[in-house]
């Protein structure tokens, strides 16, 4: 960003690829909707049948909630959206990324540009296809990765909070409980685990519509991961790191170029 010369930003990460005409619709939208960062739908595509799996499970209700830019909706007023085009004048107002986040920075940004009074703007004409972890090793590092920084912006900015991103460390608290107390007092205790695989695995047939039968077989074992995953690293995220960030929280503005 410092690096950059021009008014508007486009932020591209490695997994994605931008459709056709993708930065001159961001650039109509900023204009239309006089917001400070737009952005579309996160379009997860596999390549192969635990890949498909994983993107059924990302782009589905019962896997990542209500999050439009994984859902896909109506143009609207949002939180947060994937990647972003920015007017450079919002960036060099906030300075920037905190470089401390190593996940959740573009949540933790898009916070402060809407606490400044600034729009982020959600479009279903903008969509980026995007490459999902080839492990379940890879889903799982990835999403703890998630719910560990999002609880540090949780600690970091007050009221950035919401429900959906305490349902997965509730699972995760709720489906422990329930194995301990199966497993030392009443088997009515596995009640909680076994309604929680029941339910991913009767949320994974709508979300697999299509696919093939291996990929519609492992969507069960990609929404565990990520809302385990999620839900741990959540849980465990240490407070000495969201210190670490805090002490830095006033990043340098922008140079100009």
């Amino acid at each position: 960003i410092k690096a950059s010369r021009h008014p508007i930003v486009v932020r591209v990460d490695g997994h994605g690829m931008l459709s056709p005409n993708y930065i001159a619709t961001a650039v109509r939208l900023l204009e239309e909707t006089g917001a400070q960062n737009v952005g579309g739908i996160m379009h997860a595509e596999g390549e192969n049948d635990w890949e498909r799996a994983v993107a059924a499970a990302m782009t589905s209700r019962i896997g990542v909630g209500n999050a439009a830019f994984h859902t896909g909706g109506e143009a609207q007023a949002a939180e947060t959206v994937y990647l972003g085009v920015f007017r450079r004048e919002a960036l060099e107002q906030q300075g920037g990324y905190n470089e401390e986040f190593i996940r959740a920075q573009d949540w933790e940004l898009n916070f402060r540009i809407r606490e400044a009074g600034g729009l982020i703007w959600f479009s279903p004409e903008l969509k980026v296809s995007y490459r999902p972890r080839p492990s379940v090793k890879a889903l799982a590092k990835q999403y703890k990765d998630y719910g560990r920084w999002r609880h540090v912006v949780a600690r970091y900015h007050e009221g950035s909070i919401n429900l959906r991103y305490l349902a997965p460390p509730t699972a995760v608290c709720a489906i422990a409980a329930g194995i301990v107390v199966g497993a030392a007092l009443t088997p009515l205790g596995f009640l909680i685990p076994g309604g929680y695989l029941a339910a991913i695995v009767l949320g994974s047939l709508p979300a697999g519509k299509g696919l093939p039968l291996k990929a519609r077989l492992q969507i069960p074992v990609a929404l565990a991961t990520m809302h385990m995953s999620w839900g741990y690293g959540f849980l465990t995220s240490p407070r000495s790191l969201a210190r670490r960030v805090i002490a830095s929280r006033r990043p340098a503005v922008l140079d100009a170029v």
